[in-house]
């Protein structure tokens, strides 16, 4: 996992407008200009912030899987896992091996705690999230689909002053 540079924009471009890869996001799919807004936005978020979005890239082959990171959710709920690959890419673990990559760094840079938020339907993505123990802790409703948040909470040890 790297994060984005401009370098990227082709590959953003393409998974934002995928709707098998995109389409459960908040926002939904975007449009080309929108992906380019977005990625300057996630490079200043790095410097300003120094944790974010990475772009996920298959180890053996380099081939780009789509995206996992940290963001500041819109609505004020607090600093959000999200992750979204490839339809092809899923069911091999990468969601995974990348999610908790994410919250460990997270929590490494002081975060004490990190939410997730998935559509009810999402079996998937609440999968992963059980998996790298995030806890079920609250849902709410948008757009006519219930959201489940899920949260992880640093271990006192591990969170920074």
């Amino acid at each position: 996992m790297i994060p984005p540079g401009k370098e990227n924009l082709p590959d953003l471009i393409r998974l934002k407008a995928d709707e098998g890869a995109f389409g459960l996001m908040l926002h939904g799919i975007r449009a080309a200009e929108r992906t380019a807004e977005e990625l300057e936005d996630d490079i200043d978020f790095w410097e300003v912030r120094g944790y974010g979005t990475w772009c996920v890239f298959e180890r053996e082959t380099g081939n780009f899987l789509g995206i996992c990171g940290l963001m500041e959710r819109p609505d004020g709920r607090g600093v959000a896992l999200r992750y979204a690959l490839w339809p092809q890419s899923r069911g091999k673990g990468y969601a995974r091996e990348a999610a908790r990559a994410a919250l460990d760094f997270g929590h490494a840079a002081g975060l004490p705690r990190i939410i997730a938020v998935a559509r009810f339907t999402n079996h998937a993505s609440r999968a992963v999230m059980q998996d790298i123990g995030m806890t079920a802790a609250g849902d709410f409703r948008h757009k006519g689909h219930e959201m489940l948040v899920y949260e992880s909470v640093a271990s006192p040890a591990a969170a920074k002053p």
